[in-house]
């Protein structure tokens, strides 16, 4: 499987398209925030000779589904999240607003996905480990074969994802970052809503705002 990567939009968020020799991919979190924006993912996606097959959003938050109305009118793909994103999703219009950010409205999801189930598209499988504290219904995106981490905002390279929004609770983000992101081996890549690649290995050493035997945040 390969991984390209974008970032875009105020928020400097990473966008991903993830896909195999089969040529189907799927496109993650696509933050995109004017038209010239979808013209560098699209095209892009033209030029590899991309099937797009599927959207996901790790989460909801508004800097993370700018992209999802022209993404889906473009390729008529579905859109798979989390139910406890909805209300996320409900939010945009006002957190567009507070933000300064124009907002194309999302569609809702297609289909809700929870930890336990997989995504298959081509030859390629993803896990899914449901992961809250950053927001409620936040979930990431494991490729053992590879092994690389579609993360969102749970765990960045030296830090961790925001717990003052609405929706966030930072018991939860450390539990989950203790629990299921920690739990994976050192040396799976991950591929962070923001910034640049880690590995788990440099975080449970490095990152200093969750240890992996700490109880705070």
């Amino acid at each position: 499987m390969r991984v390209a990567q974008f970032t875009f939009n105020p928020f400097a968020e990473n966008t991903f398209v993830l896909w195999d020799e089969t040529k189907e991919c799927v496109i993650v979190d696509p933050g995109m925030a004017d038209a010239s924006e979808d013209a560098m993912l699209f095209d892009f996606i033209k030029d590899e000779g991309l099937k797009p097959v599927l959207l996901l959003n790790t989460h909801c938050h508004i800097d993370h589904i700018l992209g999802n109305a022209s993404t889906i009118a473009q390729y008529n793909v579905e859109l798979w999240a989390h139910k406890n994103e909805l209300v996320m999703i409900e939010r945009a219009p006002s957190a567009s607003m507070m933000w300064g950010v124009p907002y194309r409205e999302s569609p809702l999801p297609n289909k809700f996905i929870d930890e336990g189930d997989k995504i298959k598209f081509g030859t390629t499988v993803l896990d899914i480990l449901f992961v809250p504290g950053h927001s409620p219904g936040h979930l990431v995106f494991v490729n053992h074969a590879e092994k690389l981490v579609i993360g969102g905002d749970v765990l960045f390279n030296g830090s961790v994802g925001r717990v003052d929004l609405p929706g966030s609770n930072g018991a939860d983000l450390v539990k989950s970052i203790q629990q299921k992101m920690y739990a994976l081996p050192d040396d799976y890549v991950v591929y962070p809503g923001h910034g640049p690649e880690t590995t788990i290995g440099a975080e449970k050493q490095n990152n200093m705002f969750v240890r992996p035997d700490w109880s705070g945040l």
